[in-house]
């Protein structure tokens, strides 16, 4: 026999299939259910232990040639090597470890700060315990602003208006009632006797009963699904693999030649010829890369938390860098999330809100905060957001709302319904008399209303006042704002009869306001950065198509009355996906959609080979977070599933905070763009004087010299360039777009003739020396030209770096010494190059000689070189891209 589904059964079959009651479950029960079924929480997403976390690490193809290299190091006798490449690989892990150790720490914090409290009712007491402790048969109290912490069925309920956006996309509040439902199959939207765990209640109050719990509930089925979709490559995952097999193969191909070449010759023995290889491949690979990568990535990680964006995944700031489309969410994101009463119309002409002040004996005042749910709590108002709205715009001009409640008391009201729109509370007056307060939608009070409530009168409504209003109502319509009015009439005694009949009719009008959810204040500015940067910054909300298209116009994501740009869920139905995905330009703003369209959006759009980001706080959002390049997720108002599909959390559920990490995510591509230019062109020129020595029969570095070099050079100095400050220009170019990678934009052309240049002078250098020896014995000048080599591979390096702080840009408008760690790691990785030649006893351990003033000289000019060859070529390079 099939179950029967909990909104078709009686409260008695309830109370028996649930084994509970009215009073609630006994407290050993409850603990005995909590044991049994578990804690009423979603499951976590799988974490790793750190030792998982660190052997995860080594899965990177760039590790794991690095590893073949310290391997075969190694094995033929070059132990120094082989410590020094795995110090850095293992580096590398431990900095990867800690940064996802920080973004899992930041996240839970989050969701520590969002666990609320449940009121049930226990052995026939109220009281208030954790949700998370919460078990199937419990009876739990709920009011306005409560977070519904599981699955339940209303027993009892008083005007429940419940926000169920997280689960089902509808950004209107649901009506609830408790009344049995019969058809079969129900949808969850239409589910009114049933609440469900992360919606909110934002008016009137309910007694329900557990159902389910954790992962039985509806957001737990929808959790469970998504935890096996499928992770995306980002963008710099793709680069980096795809920079590693290049480098493989090059490194090989070069090595082989080199160790061929050498046999053929017999200028060098086997053993001799093998280390020359490993030389080769010590000095092709660039070591420290993934490091640099990493500690880039982290860092930017960091600056990105400081300014509210928690990154969850470090390869996600790169990503960042790279996006061509940010499609928002409304509510929340682009406006404060808040109802605010921004126009007031009163005595028939209408005011912007903040320029007015109110009397006590107001009536406009008195209606709006009479004819009112609002709690008004230690922490603030509790409410329908439109209802708080009303109470916190007297709260701002001073008007003693707590005096008006407390002398005005409710005796009487006839509450909010759809059908009639109209809300009514009956309060006493000092004189005896009574106040009915009455607020609803203007066409429908105005068909109740016979006077107009003057500044010093009350005088008969006239046809062209009664058309007066309707102009208006509908004027502030159009511009986005929800209108309510207010009506009031004095009677001598409480009426009998509480009906609208008998109560809402011959009422005075008292005024209308204009309500909005505001734009944030920061968020024009930032739509504008975007839009200046190349990125198209795209609303999607469920709500209406006026209000949407008029918010997103003041925002500038769309002009002034472009309807053309502004699409419905509804007409995006109507489309095929070919269709859509050929008309997608077209549209910035998506309109009364449900989270189940922001998939084809995502789509739509990586089909034209654009990278997504999307934001999202459902439970329902988190198939789009998925699909999308970037999934953001909101860590207020989101709920633990959409935080768990998304890369990166808002912590402050902010548009604008979203520019700013793509302004970071920029930065910190071009900054490894800028390590990788300096490290591949550095290693070039080591490869390329390796390998012109050889072929021309030159005694050739040692595999302690390139290391050596490496060490210094390929660290500090590359890592500062990693922290250089943003570029001034970075956020007027257009994105990269999905095909770039880090040779893109001229950086694979600066890498070829760079990396032939440090090589050039150095084998310049080199021949300078045998040619114009200091010294007449052949051993001493080939130990002179042998360091003079060696101080100028190490040295023009150094200069480079330089260079390296623009692709483009002369150094001399990036700011030389802007960068303080940079200073200091070229101060450090000179002292460390230099000691080797100048401190007795380490010349002898790396086979270099004293050099005296005027081969120093000839070093440093030679390495100077580099930084007045590559300005010249910048030069004539800005000149071209002019």
């Amino acid at each position: 026999m099939a179950k029967v589904p909990f909104y078709q059964e009686t409260v008695a079959q309830l109370y028996q299939n649930l084994q509970t009651n009215d009073q609630g479950l006994s407290s050993q029960v409850a603990q005995e259910r909590l044991e049994k079924n578990g804690r009423n929480v979603l499951n976590q997403q799988k974490t790793t232990s750190l030792l998982q976390k660190f052997l995860a690490q080594f899965k990177d193809f760039m590790i794991i040639v690095l590893m073949v290299a310290a391997l075969i190091a190694g094995l033929t006798g070059e132990v120094v090597d082989a410590v020094i490449i795995l110090l850095v690989v293992v580096l590398n892990a431990i900095f990867g470890v800690f940064q996802e150790a920080k973004a899992e720490e930041a996240i839970n914090a989050l969701k520590e700060m969002s666990a609320p409290n449940a009121t049930i009712r226990r052995d026939g007491q109220v009281m208030s315990v954790k949700s998370d402790e919460l078990v199937v048969g419990d009876i739990v109290l709920l009011e306005a602003g409560d977070i519904i912490p599981a699955d339940l069925r209303l027993l009892d309920v008083a005007s429940l208006k419940v926000e169920e956006s997280a689960l089902t996309g509808e950004s209107v509040p649901v009506e609830k009632a408790d009344a049995i439902l019969t058809e079969n199959e129900l949808a969850i939207g239409d589910r009114h006797n049933m609440a469900f765990m992360n919606s909110n209640v934002t008016y009137g109050r309910a007694t329900g009963v557990v159902v389910a719990t954790g992962m039985q509930t509806e957001v737990g089925r929808i959790a469970g699904m998504i935890e096996a979709a499928d992770e995306t490559t980002t963008p710099l995952q793709a680069n980096l693999t795809q920079l590693g097999k290049s480098l493989t193969i090059l490194i090989l191909v070069i090595a082989a030649i080199v160790f061929a070449m050498g046999m053929w010759r017999q200028a060098e023995s086997l053993i001799d010829m093998l280390l020359t290889a490993i030389s080769l491949a010590v000095a092709a690979i660039p070591e420290g890369l993934p490091a640099i990568v990493t500690i880039t990535l982290a860092l930017g990680t960091q600056r990105m938390a400081k300014r509210h964006a928690i990154v969850r995944k470090l390869p996600a700031v790169e990503t960042l860098g790279s996006t061509d489309i940010i499609a928002s969410d409304k509510t929340g994101t682009l406006t404060q999330n808040k109802m605010t009463v921004e126009k007031v119309y009163e005595n028939l002409k209408l005011a912007d809100a903040h320029t007015l002040d109110f009397s006590r004996d107001n009536r406009l005042a008195q209606v709006m905060i009479l004819s009112n749910d609002t709690k008004i709590t230690a922490d603030g108002l509790a409410g329908d957001p439109t209802e708080t709205a009303l109470v916190q715009y007297q709260l701002d001009r001073d008007y003693p709302v707590d005096q008006v409640l407390q002398e005005m008391p409710r005796v009487a009201e006839i509450p909010f319904d759809s059908e009639r729109k109209l809300m009514s509370t009956v309060h006493p007056l000092t004189d005896g008399r009574f106040l009915i307060a009455v607020k609803g939608a203007p066409d429908e009070l105005l068909k109740r209303v016979t006077r107009l409530a003057k500044t010093d009168a009350v005088v008969p409504l006239t046809d062209s006042d009664h058309q007066a209003i309707l102009t208006t109502n509908h004027d502030l319509a159009t511009q986005a704002l929800r209108v309510l009015a207010f009506a009031y009439r004095i009677v001598d005694q409480v009426p009998t009869n509480m009906t609208s009949e008998a109560v809402e009719n011959d009422l005075i009008l008292a005024g209308m306001v204009g309500m909005i959810d505001p734009e944030r204040p920061e968020v024009e500015q930032a739509v504008a950065d975007a839009k200046s940067a190349g990125i198209r910054p795209m609303m999607i909300t469920g709500d209406h198509r006026d209000t949407a298209a008029a918010i997103a116009a003041r925002l500038g994501i769309i002009e002034k009355g472009d309807t053309a740009a502004v699409i419905t869920g509804a007409e995006l139905d109507e489309m095929d996906d070919a269709v859509f995905s050929k008309k997608v330009g077209d549209y910035s703003v998506y309109a009364r959609v449900a989270p189940e369209h922001k998939v084809r959006i995502v789509n739509a759009w990586q089909k034209r080979g654009k990278v997504v980001a999307m934001t999202g706080d459902g439970v329902n959002d988190a198939p789009a977070l998925k699909a999308a390049d970037i999934g953001i997720g909101m860590g207020i108002t989101g709920t633990e599933v959409s935080k768990g599909a998304s890369d990166m959390v808002l912590a402050d559920d902010n548009f604008s905070t979203i520019v700013v990490a793509v302004e970071e995510g920029r930065k910190v591509f071009a900054n490894i763009q800028k390590a990788i230019q300096y490290l591949l062109s550095a290693n070039l020129g080591e490869v390329l004087t390796l390998f012109m020595m050889t072929m021309l029969g030159w005694q050739i570095l040692a595999p302690v010299h390139i290391l050596w070099i490496n060490l210094v050079t390929d660290t500090l100095p590359a890592i500062a360039l990693g922290v250089e400050p943003m570029e001034r220009n970075i956020m007027k170019q257009p994105p990269r777009g999905r095909k770039s990678n880090f040779f893109s934009g001229g950086v694979l052309g600066g890498i070829i003739y760079q990396g032939l240049l440090e090589g050039g002078i150095t084998l310049f250098v080199y021949w300078l020396a045998l040619t114009y020896p200091v010294h007449a014995a052949t051993n001493l000048i080939h130990a002179d030209a042998l360091t003079m080599a060696f101080a100028t591979l190490g040295l023009i390096q150094l200069f480079h770096a330089f260079n390296s702080k623009s692709i483009h840009g002369s150094i001399f408008t990036v700011g030389l010494f802007k960068n303080k760690f940079f200073n200091w790691a070229i101060l450090i990785a000179f002292a460390l190059l230099a000691m080797t030649i100048l401190v007795p006893g380490l010349n002898s351990m790396f086979h270099v000689a004293h050099l005296d003033a005027f081969q120093w000289g000839i070093v440093l000019v030679a390495s100077f070189m580099m930084i007045v060859i590559v300005e010249i070529v910048k030069f004539f390079q800005r000149r071209l891209m002019k």
